[in-house]
């Protein structure tokens, strides 16, 4: 097929990058360690680690757990926010010829049952914090390897205080019991004394299971391979380089890390992405803080910022995010989520640095498409694709569209995993006979290759035989000055057969509900207007930021019945 979108290029952009220059993610990262060794790699509540460290302290880690007799392939499960454990521990199962298994640590125990018996982890690392849940449900994995960590550990004599002020003065530590555990710094101790053996580690390889977050049912884990993983950090270097390239030179990218590394948003945009530059990740344990955050920012000049719409947009509207300097911001990353004109437009009038929108799914490392990362214009696209990448826009029954017509996004490209962790059926049913990906989203390929997201299939609202998309609605709606955060989703309805429903989070306290009636009116045909809008104090989302429509459908559901 022609790749239209190449002429769309920045120069210097390759249409195609080579993935077999690394033998493996290990390969990438022990280059990095040895390259930039005297560097700052990570950055967490003011103490910094090296690339030294992160070699040595990964490698002690490594051989700790090679030493409980896991054999080349055993999965091991990660189970903690953004602290300075969780670059080491990554860097730790890769070396030891493990895979990892990311998980997010406010999981219920249910939630975590299914994702350690799935995935057949046999062994786990896991902040103090959230030790119950897995003493909950332990017995019932093939888990039988538990290493704690404290927030405490790595800071040295100020670990003790952290330690002390999470567990006795904001009791954020329940109380729990797993016999045989190990600390964090024991078994880095314990490794730092046993003999690292280096494994045979390939491309075909299993590197992660990444889970998707369950928004659109059962959880399934992803196989990420060395070489998708490997293939996405080398496209997604390839197209910020023209941003980076812009004066002023920084001599070493500052990467906001906020997002939660145990998604693969950050696990590649931030953490990889900036190892293999050479670069270094400010960690934010809790980005739910938006005053600590904004604290944190006001220490540093960063240069880069990936984050999700609902981040960008609590940020700014808190009153102290204009005192934090952004002149050396050079790359704002949008994903996980559409984002807003509104918010987009506000972002770089208040940083001067354009937000460039891509998209992603775990299903592929995640990049598949982006906008130029020196474009500062907002349009409302998901971009181009990225380079050895190639986009397809698809009917119901697998023919290609023309240009300019909406069908599922259809993807192929080295990031795409090797398939659903032992769900070959899941698998056969979102790959095509001539090898894309199904990503189960709607949208648009213009004429220059640029995409547009229109919605993901089962979000789609059927009004009266018209189809509605609630991105749509949601960016008209995020339009009006006195609305801080909505979401749109479909409800039952005797004459139409669905409408529109509206949730909103007030920015003025003073809107009502013919207020935002009026103002999509003015925007809208009559059957995309929402019918019914309910006002709330807050909108479901998951760790990442991402607005959880289904739970809003489900609750419509239940309340129904």
């Amino acid at each position: 097929m022609e790749r239209i979108w190449l002429k769309q290029y920045p120069p210097g952009v390759p249409a195609d990058i080579d993935a077999s220059q690394y033998s493996s993610l290990v390969a990438l990262l022990e280059e990095s360690f040895a390259k930039f060794a005297d560097r700052r790699a990570f950055i967490c509540m003011d103490k910094s680690i090296s690339y030294r460290d992160l070699d040595e302290m990964s490698q002690a880690l490594a051989a700790h757990l090679q030493s409980k007799g896991l054999q080349k392939g055993a999965r091991v499960a990660l189970m903690m926010p953004n602290v300075l454990q969780y670059p080491i521990a990554t860097a730790a199962v890769l070396r030891a010829g493990f895979a990892v298994v990311n998980v997010n640590p406010l999981y219920t125990p249910r939630e975590l049952e299914h994702q350690l018996k799935d995935s057949g982890a046999e062994a786990i690392i896991v902040l103090e914090n959230f030790a119950t849940t897995v003493e909950k449900v332990l017995a019932h994995t093939a888990v039988k390897h538990v290493i704690v960590a404290s927030m405490g550990d790595l800071l040295g004599f100020k670990g003790v205080i952290v330690n002390l002020v999470v567990r006795r003065v904001k009791k954020m530590v329940p109380a729990f019991s797993l016999p045989g555990s190990v600390s964090f710094n024991d078994a880095l101790a314990s490794g730092r004394s046993m003999t690292f053996k280096e494994p045979s580690i390939g491309p075909d390889d299993v590197a992660f299971l990444q889970y998707t977050g369950g928004t659109t049912g059962v959880s399934k884990g992803a196989t990420l391979l060395h070489r998708n993983i490997v293939a996405n950090v080398l496209q997604n270097d390839a197209w910020l380089q023209p941003a980076l390239a812009m004066e002023p030179k920084v001599e070493q990218i500052l990467v906001v890390c906020a997002l939660p590394l145990y998604h693969i948003f950050a696990l590649t945009a931030c953490y990889l992405l900036a190892v293999r530059a050479g670069g270094c990740n400010l960690l934010i344990p809790n980005p739910r803080d938006i005053a600590g955050f904004i604290k944190e920012l006001m220490k540093y000049q960063v240069n880069s910022f990936p984050a999700v719409n609902t981040l960008y947009n609590g940020l700014m509207h808190h009153p102290d995010f204009r005192k934090v300097d952004f002149s050396k911001l050079k790359i704002a990353n949008g994903g996980g989520m559409a984002v807003q004109r509104p918010v987009a437009e506000q972002w770089q009038k208040l940083t001067g640095c354009g937000i460039a929108e891509g998209y992603g799914l775990s299903e592929t490392s995640p990049t598949l498409t982006c906008n130029p990362a020196t474009a500062t214009a907002f349009n409302g696209s998901i971009g181009i694709p990225v380079p050895s990448t190639y986009i397809s826009i698809r009917d119901d029954d697998g023919n290609e569209v023309p240009i300019g017509e909406a069908g599922e996004i259809c993807a192929k490209g080295p990031q795409v995993m090797a398939g659903y962790w032992n769900r070959p059926d899941e698998t056969a049913r979102v790959m095509t006979a001539d090898g894309f990906f199904r990503t189960g989203d709607i949208g648009v390929m213009a004429a220059d290759g640029f995409v547009r997201i229109v919605d993901r299939k089962k979000d789609m609202i059927l009004v009266s035989g018209f189809n509605v998309y609630p991105n749509e609605i949601e960016e008209v709606i995020a339009g009006h000055p006195g609305v801080l955060e909505c979401a749109v989703i479909g409800v039952p309805d005797e004459k139409s057969g669905e409408a529109v429903k509206a949730f909103i989070v007030k920015k003025d306290p003073n809107l009502a509900a013919v207020d935002i009636t009026k103002y999509c009116h003015e925007q809208l045909t009559n059957y995309k207007v929402p019918r019914h809008i309910e006002f709330r104090t807050e909108l479901p989302k998951t760790n990442v930021g991402k607005i959880l429509r289904r739970q809003l459908r489900d609750e419509k559901k239940q309340a129904a019945a």
